[in-house]
C-alpha cells in the first residue's frame, strides 16, 4: 500500500529504506512549520493590517500630493509624509503581530487569545479598508478633475474683499533729487527694499515687473491694488544730495486708505544699507507677518560696507533691468552693466551679490546670444563660484549658479536643485519660481511647469512675458485653448508684446489652421520691432504654410545671416530659409545656389564653436536640398544627439521634428512617418500637430501617402 506524502511524486511505501525516513520527517516537519507561520500570520489579522495600511497609506499620501500645494503647505513635508508611510509599514506589521484589538482595548495577542474567542474576535478592520478605499478612490478622481481643469491661482482677484490681508505692494519709489540722473538710485532703492521684504515668506510680494507700471502715488489706489492683487501698498520717495539721501515710506492699507506705519530716514550714502532691513522688519511688524530665525538673520545681513561701491551696485542694476525688460538693446547697455559690476568688485572684492549678478549678465548674454561664445559662460560660472564663496548662504549665488547649469550647460537636475535652495530664502521672487518652470518643462514634468507659472503670475500679475510662459507650456501640451486664452490676457496688459502675438499667430495654425488669425496677431507687431529677426522668421513660417512663397521670400529680404527661431529661439541659417522657399515655389535651380552658399557658412559656425543643434539640423537641410542623401541624415541626427527629447523635452521636439523634415526631403517615408507620429504622441504641441501637417510644404514629399493622410486627420492630445 503506498502512502502520499503530499510532495507530488510517485510516493514511498511506509516500509521504505531506513535512510530516508529522517530526511522526509525533516521535510515535513519544516513545511508544517511554514504552514503553521502563514496561518498564524492569518490568524493575527497581519494580511488585514497590511492592505488596510495600504490603502490607508496610499489616502494619507494622495491628501498630501493633491491637497497640500493648494494650501500652499511646503514640498519637504509632502515629501515627510510619504517617507513617513512608508517607515510605518514595517511597524505597523510587528505591532499587528504582537497585539490583538479587544473590547477591553489593546493586548498583547497572547492575553487576548486566552480571553477572547476566536469567533468573538472584533473586524474593525474591514470598516477601515472600505472607508479608506471609498475616500481613496474620491480622492484620486477628485485629483485628476482638478490637475485637468486649468489652475485659477494666476488670475487676479476679482474683488477687494478676497485680497490677502499680508500681501504687498511696492510703487516705484519718486525721485525728488534735483538731478535727474539719479534716477537710478530711487529705482535701486525700490528694488532693493522690495527684495528685502520679498524674503519674508509670511507675505506675499508682488513682483517689481508688475508695479513698475504704476505711478509713484496712484489717484486710484483702491484699483491698482486690485489689479496687482495686494492689500497693502508700499509709496515712497528718495532724494539723493551728495553724501546723503533722504528715504520717505509709506505703508497703506488700500481699500481703506489708512496709513498703517511710515518713516523717514535721513541717512549719509555709507549708513544707507540697514534701510532695507529696517522698512522690512516694519512692515512686517505692521502686517503681523511671522519672521523666521533664518530670515531675520537674512535681513539683517549688509551686502557691502562700501557706499561707492553699493551706488555703482545701483547702477548696474539700473542697466540690467532696462536690458531684460525689453526696453533698451542688450548689446549696448549690458557691457555697461558689466564694467559698472566691475568697478563695484573693485572697490570692494567681497561684495557678494554684485559677484553674483556679473555671473546672471553672463549667462543671460550666452543663452539670449547677445554673445554666445564658451567666454561668456566661463566668466559667468566664475563670478558665481565667487559669490558663493563669499558667502555660502546668498540665494542670488544659487540663482546665478542655477543659470550656469540651466542655460550655459543645459544640467537642469543641478539648476532645479540651486534655484530650489534660492526659493526658501526668496519665496517671493518671481524669476525663480519661472526658473524653475522653466526646468520642469524641459525635464518634461509639463504640468508642474504649468502650475509654477501659474504662481509666479500670481506673484507677478502685470507682467505679460510671465503669462506668455504659461501659454507656450499649455500649448506644448496641446491645450490650445487655454492657450489662447493666457495670450489674451497677456495682450490685455500689453497689447503690442511681439513675443506673445508671435506665439499666438503660432497657436492659431497649429491649433485650427487658421492662417488669417496669424496673420493678423502679426500685424499687430509695431513696426521696427525684431528682436534678433524672432519676428521676421513666425512671419516667414506663416507665408510658407499660407503658400505665399514670393511674400516668404520678401520677408526676408535685407535679413542678417542668422535668424533666432521659435521656438527655441536659437540662430538658424537665413541662407536655408530663402533656399526653402525658392524650392518651394518652383525656382529649383536658385534654391540649389542659395543651398551651396549656405554650406560653408554652416560648417564655419561649427567649427568654430557653434557645434549645437540648429546648426547641424540646418546644414542637414542644405544637404537635403541638394541631393545629398546621406549627408543629409548624418546632420539630422547629430541635431537630435545633440539634444535629444529625453535630455531637454521642450527643445528636443524641435530638432526631431526637422530631423523627420530632413528623410521626408530625402525619400526616406517610412522613417518620416515613424518621426511624425513619435512627436504626435509626446507633448510637443508647439512644434506639430495635424492641423499644421495639412499646410506645411516640407511635407509635400510624402503628403500622398495614406499613412501621411491618416496622420493629418488624427486629433491631437
Amino acid at each position: 500500500m503506498k502512502i502520499d506524502n503530499g510532495t507530488g511524486g510517485s510516493g514511498e511505501t511506509s516500509t521504505g529504506g531506513s535512510g530516508s525516513r529522517p530526511e522526509r520527517s525533516a521535510v515535513d516537519e519544516r513545511g508544517r512549520e511554514s504552514i503553521n507561520f502563514f496561518t498564524e500570520l492569518k490568524r493575527r489579522n497581519v494580511y488585514k493590517v497590511a492592505v488596510a495600511y495600504a490603502i490607508v497609506g496610499w489616502l494619507v499620501v494622495q491628501i498630501a500630493t493633491q491637497v497640500f500645494p493648494f494650501l500652499e503647505i511646503p514640498n519637504w513635508i509632502v515629501r515627510l509624509v510619504i517617507v513617513l508611510v512608508a517607515i510605518g509599514f514595517p511597524i505597523a506589521l510587528v505591532i499587528a503581530w504582537a497585539f490583538e484589538l479587544t473590547p477591553e482595548g489593546l493586548k498583547r495577542t497572547e492575553v487576548a487569545d486566552a480571553a477572547v474567542a476566536p469567533r468573538s474576535r472584533h473586524h474593525a478592520w474591514i470598516y477601515v479598508v472600505v472607508i479608506a478605499g471609498v475616500f481613496s478612490i474620491g480622492l484620486f478622481f477628485l485629483g485628476r478633475y482638478t490637475v485637468s481643469k486649468p489652475p485659477t491661482y494666476g488670475q487676479p482677484p476679482a474683488t477687494a474683499g478676497s485680497l490677502p490681508p499680508k500681501s504687498v505692494a511696492v510703487l516705484p519709489f519718486e525721485n525728488l533729487s534735483h538731478d535727474p540722473d539719479n534716477a537710478y538710485f530711487a529705482d535701486g532703492i525700490q528694488d532693493e527694499i522690495l527684495s528685502t521684504i520679498g524674503k519674508i515668506g509670511d507675505l506675499k510680494v508682488i513682483s517689481r515687473t508688475s508695479t513698475a507700471k504704476y505711478k509713484s502715488r496712484p489717484e486710484n489706489l483702491r484699483q491698482v491694488a486690485i489689479e496687482l492683487g495686494a492689500a497693502n501698498v508700499l509709496e515712497g520717495s528718495v532724494q539723493k544730495s551728495g553724501e546723503r539721501a533722504r528715504i520717505i515710506v509709506q505703508l497703506i492699507d488700500a481699500q481703506s486708505d489708512v496709513h498703517l506705519w511710515s518713516e523717514t530716514y535721513d541717512r549719509e550714502l555709507k549708513d544707507i544699507f540697514s534701510v532695507e532691513s529696517e522698512v522690512a522688519q516694519s512692515i512686517a511688524g505692521a502686517l503681523k507677518a511671522k519672521l523666521t530665525p533664518e530670515t531675520a538673520r537674512s535681513l539683517d545681513q549688509i551686502p557691502t560696507r562700501d557706499a561707492e561701491a553699493y551706488n555703482l551696485y545701483l547702477k548696474a542694476g539700473y542697466y540690467v533691468r532696462e536690458a531684460t525688460s525689453g526696453n533698451s538693446d542688450p548689446a549696448s547697455v549690458l557691457p555697461k552693466a558689466l564694467d559698472l559690476y566691475a568697478q563695484a568688485i573693485a572697490k570692494d572684492s567681497s561684495f557678494a551679490l554684485a559677484w553674483a549678478q556679473i555671473s546672471y549678465v553672463h549667462s543671460w548674454m550666452h543663452w539670449f546670444s547677445v554673445d554666445d561664445s564658451p567666454a561668456q559662460m566661463r566668466s559667468a560660472e566664475d563670478a558665481a563660484r565667487r559669490a558663493l564663496a563669499l558667502n555660502l548662504q546668498l540665494p542670488e549665488a544659487h540663482v546665478a549658479l542655477g543659470y550656469v547649469a540651466y542655460w550655459g550647460k543645459r544640467d537642469y537636475t543641478t539648476a532645479l536643485s540651486e534655484f530650489e535652495q534660492a526659493r526658501k530664502a526668496l519665496p517671493n521672487n518671481s524669476a525663480v519660481t519661472i526658473a524653475i518652470g522653466s526646468v520642469y518643462r524641459r525635464l518634461g514634468k509639463w504640468q508642474m511647469a504649468l502650475d509654477e507659472f501659474y504662481r509666479a503670475a500670481a506673484l507677478d500679475p502685470r507682467d505679460p512675458s510671465v503669462i506668455d510662459e504659461a501659454g507656450t507650456t499649455a500649448a506644448g501640451m496641446r491645450r490650445y485653448s487655454e492657450a489662447l486664452r493666457l495670450f489674451d490676457r497677456s495682450l490685455a496688459i500689453q497689447p503690442s508684446y511681439w513675443s506673445v502675438l508671435c506665439d499666438a499667430a503660432l497657436v492659431h495654425v497649429l491649433s485650427n489652421g487658421l492662417i488669417d488669425k496669424a496673420k493678423e496677431a502679426l500685424a499687430q507687431i509695431p513696426a521696427g520691432i525684431d528682436p534678433q529677426g524672432q519676428g521676421r522668421y513666425v512671419r516667414f513660417k506663416v507665408a510658407m504654410w499660407a503658400r505665399d512663397f514670393a511674400d516668404a521670400l520678401k520677408i526676408l529680404d535685407r535679413a542678417p545671416d542668422w535668424l533666432l527661431n521659435n521656438p527655441g529661439h536659437r540662430p538658424v541659417a537665413t541662407l536655408v530659409l530663402r533656399a526653402q522657399a525658392l524650392e518651394a515655389s518652383g525656382q529649383t535651380q536658385e534654391a540649389h545656389v542659395a543651398y551651396e552658399h549656405a554650406i560653408p557658412l554652416l560648417e564655419a559656425a561649427i567649427n568654430s564653436g557653434a557645434d549645437e543643434s540648429p546648426t547641424h539640423a540646418s546644414l542637414g537641410q542644405a544637404y537635403a536640398g541638394l541631393g545629398r542623401k546621406v549627408d543629409a541624415v548624418h546632420e539630422g541626427l547629430k541635431a537630435v544627439e545633440l539634444l535629444p527629447v529625453s535630455a531637454d523635452a521642450f527643445d528636443g521636439p524641435v530638432y526631431l521634428e526637422q530631423l523627420a523634415e530632413i528623410q521626408a526631403r530625402v525619400g526616406n517615408t517610412d522613417e518620416a512617418l515613424s518621426l511624425i507620429g513619435q512627436l504626435l504622441d509626446m507633448p510637443a504641441g508647439f512644434v506639430i500637430s495635424p492641423a499644421l501637417l495639412k499646410l506645411d510644404p516640407a511635407w509635400d514629399p510624402i503628403r500622398s501617402d495614406p499613412r501621411f493622410q491618416k496622420l493629418c486627420e488624427e486629433k491631437p492630445n
